[in-house]
């Protein structure tokens, strides 16, 4: 065990604080639902009924209490590590070693820990949950095979990541961190443009969309705003889960979209245009831009606070370490940012939720009609059986998209307007 000093126990604090928050948040939302008595939303009455919004709310409720018991058992397993001294005493086994593996190396044991307690949590998401209410697909043997390939990708894009940024931190003086930073973000695009091509494809089949009246009316709604489209995929999604959803992946010349067979199977032509309309505004309006220009500013200035604290020795000696490799100190700052990452996620999904406004008045203004929209959007949140009426605080933390209920609301009262101004 370390000894606890003052700055230790402020970070202790945050980290029990945010993690004593988000359970709340979690609760509250399942609490929320009892508030309306199992009514079925305005809107609703025809597309889902008192049986299906229960199936719903206990969908939610499931999954809450299975993410609070993961939130408590991974968090205390990563206090055990960082209070027990395990991670000092593993220093000094490996400080022998060259310094850029001994850096894969420390980062690993928390991993692997991390990885070993995951397993369970996932399995039981999958093969109980996901299986008791109907999405499930999967098998064992894809699960494990997953899992294999999902530890290769993770091991040698992380391993390529760390040795170059200590590579860095070693040889090039005073400005590595605005170099690694360079590195960062050109990995980041690199594997924008690698993912759909050569990592996507490990994992699922990907094939032209067999529709070939769909994809000639994607491609008339693409060319139509100015977008040249060079894939229209299916995806073999049913072989794990029955979800449905839809996405553009890719950059320049790898552009593509990806459409679910899932979703293919639940939903008529013009709900998917309707979908993909929305996608389609998300390009337009230049939201994937703006988010790699936020997260651009947030890794420099990471980069940057990380070029000032790596040589400060409190950092170190709060979490036991007398020695002070820089390795050591990107992980304790990666520690230090996770609380803080809860604090400020208000905020990032707050500009998220704009952005996805912004998006269906986009698909809204593109279609000019929003019935298809709207029943793709009732479809998907029947069909993924959504949380209808999540709380407030829970949206705020947590939804990236405004809530069903609310997009619905907003489509509809633009509609309303238009048509009133058209009289």
């Amino acid at each position: 065990m370390i000894t606890i000093n003052s700055f230790l126990l402020a970070y202790l604090s945050l980290y029990v604080t945010s993690t004593i928050l988000d359970i709340i948040i979690d609760l509250a939302n399942t609490a929320h639902l009892k508030k309306y008595n199992g009514a079925v939303p305005e809107g609703f009455e025809g597309m889902i009924d008192e049986k299906k919004l229960s199936d719903m709310e206990r969908y939610t409720r499931d999954n809450t209490g299975f993410g609070v018991l993961k939130t408590v058992v991974t968090k205390s397993v990563f206090i055990i590590i960082i209070l027990s001294g395990l991670l000092p005493w593993f220093l000094g086994v490996i400080e022998g070693c060259n310094y850029m593996l001994a850096g894969i190396l420390f980062f690993a044991l928390p991993g692997v820990i991390g990885f070993v307690f995951d397993i369970p949590f996932d399995y039981y998401h999958i093969f109980r949950i996901e299986e008791r209410f109907g999405f499930n697909t999967n098998t064992l043997r894809t699960w494990i095979i997953d899992h294999i390939k999902s530890i290769l990708i993770a091991v040698i894009l992380f391993s390529i990541l760390l040795s170059f940024l200590l590579f860095m931190i070693r040889h090039a003086g005073n400005i590595w961190w605005l170099l690694a930073w360079i590195f960062f973000i050109s990995f980041q695009l690199l594997m924008v443009v690698l993912y759909p091509t050569l990592i996507a494809p490990l994992f699922n089949k990907f094939e032209p969309v067999k529709d070939r009246e769909l994809e000639n009316a994607i491609r008339e709604l693409a060319s139509k705003e100015g977008l040249r489209i060079k894939d229209i995929f299916q995806m073999d999604a049913g072989r794990r889960s029955r979800h449905t959803n839809a996405y553009f992946t890719g950059l320049g010349r790898t552009k593509r979209i990806v459409l679910y067979d899932t979703l293919i199977a639940s939903h008529n032509r013009d709900e998917i245009l309707a979908v993909l309309a929305h996608e389609i505004g998300h390009l337009k309006l230049g939201h994937i831009k703006k988010m790699i220009l936020m997260i651009s500013i947030a890794s420099l200035i990471f980069f940057f606070i990380a070029s000032r604290v790596l040589e400060w020795d409190l950092l170190y000696k709060s979490f036991g370490f007398s020695l002070m490799p820089q390795y050591v100190g990107i992980f304790l700052m990666a520690a230090l940012l996770e609380p803080v990452v809860f604090f400020l996620s208000p905020l990032s999904m707050a500009l998220s939720r704009s952005h996805e406004r912004e998006a269906d008045d986009y698909a809204y203004r593109l279609m000019n009609n929003i019935g298809p929209f709207v029943n793709a959007l009732k479809k998907m949140a029947s069909d993924n059986l959504s949380n209808l009426r999540p709380h407030p605080l829970y949206v705020r933390f947590h939804y990236s998209h405004p809530p069903i209920v609310e997009r619905i609301r907003i489509l509809e009262e633009m509609s309303s307007r238009n048509q009133i101004g058209n009289i």
